[in-house]
């Protein structure tokens, strides 16, 4: 089931006096696969415990509800040991990325993700900068949770207005279809896809009918049968696999799909392309 990110922050605000705020240690190199970007970030041990090589060799693990704020311009690299579950949230200039990840023991999948612009006062802004001051006193560990507390307070606002904002059809269709295209290989279904934008199952498929050219089932095949195409061409992995990684759940069903879509099964299509690729190589 796809984990709301609104429903999730409300969570962390019930919690965040139990919460520990952790920080960088900027004496440290960044180590190779070390991520940095110019914004600053927050990441909140959502399940499980994970290791971070940016903190100091004497206590490099989160558990569930610590966070971690890594100021703009400062590394990171979170290590899981055991499944876990983070979200990341990056405050950019102009929006506010979210990220929810599931490390299943061996392999990290995106569970939700999405991008909201920021407006109104800067309440944000002066946020983070009291974080950044926190940075050279992290034994202030009282101050660091109220400041965690506005933060996600402003998140969970900037993602309510966006719901609220979203009210003419084409743009909530947009987004979904967006929604759609990053997590298509999700198990999506027109239920999960509308209770994860606060409609109905029935106003979801008006919406595919209203403003789309196809409907949303045949909208989500397409999509996966694109990125069931990709991989044929790129990947030497077996059809049931490729299915998986598209988010077929039945490999014959995805056959029969990808047979209707190119008059082809799958091998038919990846060795049709490869004798190609390999007439215009010579």
């Amino acid at each position: 089931m796809q984990q709301d990110i609104i429903d999730l922050i409300a969570q962390l605000l019930t919690k965040t006096q139990s919460m520990t705020v952790s920080f960088p240690d900027n004496l440290l190199p960044a180590p190779p696969m070390a991520f940095m970007v110019g914004f600053p970030r927050l990441e909140i041990v959502i399940q499980g415990t994970v290791q971070d090589q940016s903190l100091s060799p004497d206590d490099k693990n989160l558990k569930t509800g610590d966070a971690l704020y890594i100021p703009a311009g400062k590394w990171n690299l979170i290590t899981c040991d055991a499944p876990a579950t983070i979200l990341s949230i990056l405050f950019s200039k102009n929006k506010l990325g979210f990220s929810l990840q599931r490390w299943d023991g061996n392999k990290l999948a995106n569970i939700d993700k999405q991008n909201v612009a920021r407006l109104g006062p800067r309440v944000g802004s002066f946020l983070l900068q009291a974080m950044n001051e926190l940075v050279s006193n992290p034994q202030d560990r009282q101050t660091a949770r109220f400041v965690l507390a506005g933060l996600l307070s402003h998140c969970s606002d900037q993602l309510a207005h966006q719901a609220q904002k979203l009210t003419h059809s084409q743009a909530v269709f947009e987004v979904i279809q967006e929604y759609i295209d990053e997590n298509a290989s999700s198990l999506l279904s027109r239920e999960s896809v509308a209770k994860r934008f606060h409609i109905t199952p029935n106003y979801l498929s008006h919406l595919f009918r209203k403003t789309g050219s196809v409907g949303f089932n045949e909208y989500l095949n397409h999509v996966r049968l694109e990125r069931a195409k990709i991989l044929l061409k790129g990947y030497d992995l077996k059809v049931k696999e490729i299915a998986n990684r598209c988010g077929f759940v039945d490999s014959n069903y995805f056959c029969r799909l990808f047979r209707k879509s190119t008059a082809r099964s799958p091998s038919e299509y990846r060795n049709h392309w490869q004798s190609q690729h390999t007439e215009k190589k010579s």
